[in-house]
């Protein structure tokens, strides 16, 4: 079992900048690949970001590539989305997810296994 909280969200100006972190619980977190989401009102959950369990290799979803820096912490237990440049189509929910793909970068929400109870982001114009 993984128990991961988000953190960093909040309100902020189009153009703006907000660092997300999620913080697992466990003693093998570098074990697992780390994913980010997000979901706006009425709309499905899309996959934003994933990151492998070494964090050798990432993935970004085409809408956030170049605005958007996902990393790790392993000896902290902590993975982080950076958000520069932040949109106005950009406010949602974001969740961090937990993937048994330790050496993937899924981009379905059904290849991970845990979920944070998510952080809410607003960008105003």
């Amino acid at each position: 079992q993984v128990q991961l909280v988000e953190s960093g969200g909040g309100s902020v100006q189009a153009g703006g900048s907000l660092r997300l972190s999620c913080a697992a619980s466990g003693r093998t977190f570098s074990s697992y690949g780390m994913g980010w989401f997000r979901q706006a009102p009425g709309k499905e959950r899309e996959f934003v970001a994933a990151i492998t369990g070494s964090g050798g290799a990432t993935y970004y979803a085409d809408s956030v590539k170049g605005g958007f820096t996902i990393s790790r912490d392993n000896a902290k237990n902590t993975v982080y989305l950076q958000m520069n440049s932040l949109k106005p189509e950009d406010p949602a929910v974001y969740y961090c997810a937990a993937s048994y793909y330790r050496d993937k970068t899924p981009r379905s929400r059904y290849e991970y296994a845990f979920w944070g109870q998510g952080t809410q982001v607003t960008v105003s114009s």
